[in-house]
């Protein structure tokens, strides 16, 4: 794996930490700044080559929730990697007052030598952090769970 310096990794995760913390609709489109045009993004519901993939996923979070964001809550930088864990809130977009819904989770990200993320992993766990908050799902997940574990 090819190694950029830290201090410029370090540079680059701060500010790829910072869009993501004020992302919104219109920004999606500035993710070339950020990520190279043949870069790889996996997350538990995709797989896909090329920003434009990428930015598709993004754009139709803003469609499929409502004023969803991320925190990100510890970085770690080692050469041309970092892992980013992070909180993402969201609200369902369904009638009446909604509960904040957040899922914990990791990104494993690695930079090619311009800085440019090249691979995005996303880490969660879907099951707990989503299924077992939809009405009807989640009835089901948590019953599972519970006779999992007697």
């Amino acid at each position: 794996m090819n190694q950029i310096p830290n201090a410029n990794t370090n540079a680059k995760v701060e500010s790829l930490a910072h869009f993501f913390e004020t992302l919104s609709p219109a920004d999606v489109g500035r993710m070339g700044e950020f990520y190279a045009a043949d870069t790889w993004f996996k997350d538990p519901f995709n797989e896909v080559q090329g920003l434009a993939q990428v930015q598709h996923i993004f754009s139709h979070m803003y469609v499929a929730l409502e004023r969803p964001r991320f925190v990100v809550t510890a970085q770690v930088v080692e050469g041309s990697q970092c892992f980013l864990t992070w909180n993402f809130e969201f609200y369902f977009r369904r009638r009446g007052p909604q509960p904040l819904q957040t899922i914990r989770g990791a990104s494993h990200l690695s930079f090619n030598e311009a800085g440019l993320v090249t691979r995005h992993r996303d880490y969660w766990d879907a099951a707990e952090e989503l299924y077992e908050k939809l009405p009807l799902l989640g009835s089901l997940m948590r019953w599972l769970k519970k006779r999992a574990a007697t």
